[in-house]
């Protein structure tokens, strides 16, 4: 048979990937690879997955649940790792990646840095404060949106936005949220609807992402640019897990563009249903308090005391005549009381008084030179003169 007749092979999709994964994983083996964490996930199954990158490729890694019970590293976007493991390849997504039995830190990736350093800058110029945060409205007539025209993001605001209020008009500007120039244009965006000023409420965001996805909603400029809004900013970046610098100077941080919608807008449904049922209750629960106001009115009109106006003074009068009563009764008593304490102080004095002593046959014997009391006989001496004051009279006498 001549060759040009020998029929091609032809490989099925699961024979040529089954071909590639066995070469690839013959040639190289087990293998070191250093490079930053992006796109972090951790499965409720246990098992890691992410990519590593540097400034020119990326490579998708894993690592299974039972690689990862050692582990002690606290994975995250941005960090350098070296990590050990074999390539191979994913037969059912067609790509290849690191399945990684160990894990070395290596530092912080680039982008990591550049993030953490801007967020402690602007946290030291007080950009983050919660006293410079805006209240969001309540019931906004008019939002802006500050987002890319063709992601999920803007779909899913204008969907939710129009289910909840319908009445809210909604202004897009459209917008780059990734790439080069994005920044620039988001912080023109922001500008843009503070000179048009018809606006109460700003979103600004887009749909989840890498870090480098992301990037443009942690340059310095977008911060300062919503930090400077005149109209209240609500940050909606990426999914729940992601936080931008942007999140941390909006007035408002929403987890997803879907939740900024339901934050900003308000059950317009639930609004008018309240209206129409108090639309109904109104005028019952008016009828019901003029019914009861009639009774109390009746019943006064009726009563003894519009009969009889001074009944409201008999009270107060026989109050006043028990109040002086007792008042009366609680002078004499402190007025006997004050007599007796102060007779009983008298009778003590009396007791005690220098002449009711002299009067028991006592004396009191002075100098009279100086007139000092002598209380010891030691202290007198012969020829001195004393004076002796009896219960009546005084004489004096010389020491022999």
């Amino acid at each position: 048979m001549s060759a040009e007749h020998v029929p091609e092979k032809v490989y099925s999709v699961s024979e040529i990937t089954r071909d590639i994964k066995s070469v690839l994983e013959s040639e190289f083996g087990s293998v070191w690879v250093e490079g930053e964490i992006s796109n972090y996930l951790h499965h409720s199954s246990g098992h890691r997955y992410f990519t590593l990158k540097d400034s020119s490729a990326q490579l998708k890694a894993v690592i299974w649940k039972f690689a990862a019970r050692g582990l002690r590293l606290d994975l995250k976007d941005g960090l350098m790792v070296r990590a050990f493991g074999d390539l191979t390849l994913y037969e059912k997504g067609g790509y290849y990646q690191l399945r990684i039995n160990r894990l070395q830190p290596v530092g912080v990736g680039s982008l990591q840095q550049q993030f953490e350093k801007l967020k402690a800058k602007l946290a030291a110029a007080g950009l983050f404060d919660p006293e410079r945060k805006r209240p969001i409205p309540r019931y906004p007539a008019a939002i802006g949106i500050v987002t890319s025209p063709t992601g999920a993001a803007v779909r899913d605001i204008i969907n939710i936005c129009r289910r909840r209020a319908p009445m809210i008009r909604l202004v897009l500007r459209s917008t780059r949220v990734q790439g080069a120039g994005a920044a620039a244009d988001i912080v023109a965006a922001i500008d843009d609807f503070n000179r048009y000023g018809q606006v109460d409420l700003l979103i600004v965001g887009r749909g989840g992402g890498s870090l480098e996805d992301l990037w443009a909603f942690n340059e310095e400029p977008v911060a300062r640019a919503i930090a400077a809004s005149a109209i209240p900013i609500m940050s909606a970046v990426g999914h729940e897990i992601d936080f931008t610098i942007a999140d941390f100077t909006a007035d408002l941080r929403a987890p997803t563009p879907s939740t900024a919608a339901e934050l900003a807008t308000y059950d317009a449904a639930a609004i008018v249903s309240f209206l129409e049922q108090s639309q109904t209750r109104l005028p019952a629960a008016l009828k019901r308090i003029v019914g009861e106001y009639k009774q109390r009115l009746s019943r006064a009109i009726e009563s003894r005391v519009l009969a009889r106006p001074e009944v409201l003074l008999e009270s107060s009068y026989q109050c006043f005549d028990e109040l002086k009563t007792r008042f009366r009764g609680a002078t004499e008593s402190y007025l006997l009381y004050q007599h007796n304490r102060l007779e009983m102080l008298a009778q003590k004095l009396l007791t005690l008084s220098p002449d009711n002593v002299l009067r028991r046959g006592y004396a009191i014997v002075r100098t009279t030179d100086d007139g000092r009391i002598i209380t010891d006989a030691a202290s007198l001496t012969v020829k001195d003169q004393v004076e002796i004051t009896f219960a009546k009279g005084r004489r004096t006498a010389r020491i022999e």
